[in-house]
């Protein structure tokens, strides 16, 4: 039997991008058929949004895209699950700034930003800052596409 891949999303708070990739990439493996290699799921660096769902605009998004997605509470992420992840990916330089505040440098290699996977070293725009949902969408959707394709 084949072990799953334990892939965590993170940004700022857990309430738009992180969500956003979770329920992205869970939709594209549920496509593909392959759920049952992956276990997906989301975090945020800064306590500022813990207990709060995904943040309205960005459920509406997702909803336009027809991305399935459950209630959640943003949390904060823990030791435990930067242990446990085989997978770490942030989306911009902030986002490693506060995990090496708050891991030191023990999971750099496992960080990986999600521009990457696609080809592209940037930062996926925060909407919370932007208000440009579509832009964020399209680079989350761009970048777990690429993740996944290069999991195979």
């Amino acid at each position: 039997m084949q072990r799953m891949i334990k892939i965590l999303f993170l940004c700022h708070g857990n309430i738009c991008r992180s969500p956003m990739a979770e329920f992205i990439l869970k939709k594209m493996v549920r496509d593909a058929g392959c759920e049952d290699r992956f276990e997906i799921a989301s975090a945020a660096v800064s306590r500022e949004e813990i207990g709060n769902d995904i943040y309205p605009p960005a459920r509406q998004k997702l909803r336009e895209e027809n991305v399935p997605f459950d209630r959640r509470r943003a949390h904060l992420v823990t030791e435990r699950e930067m242990r446990e992840s085989d997978l770490v990916v942030i989306m911009d330089s902030s986002n490693e700034r506060w995990l090496h505040r708050l891991f030191g440098d023990r999971y750099d290699s496992k960080i990986r930003y999600l521009m990457d996977f696609a080809g592209e070293r940037r930062d996926v725009s925060d909407p919370w800052y932007s208000g440009d949902f579509e832009r964020t969408y399209q680079d989350v959707k761009t970048g777990c596409r690429a993740l996944l394709d290069r999991l195979g």
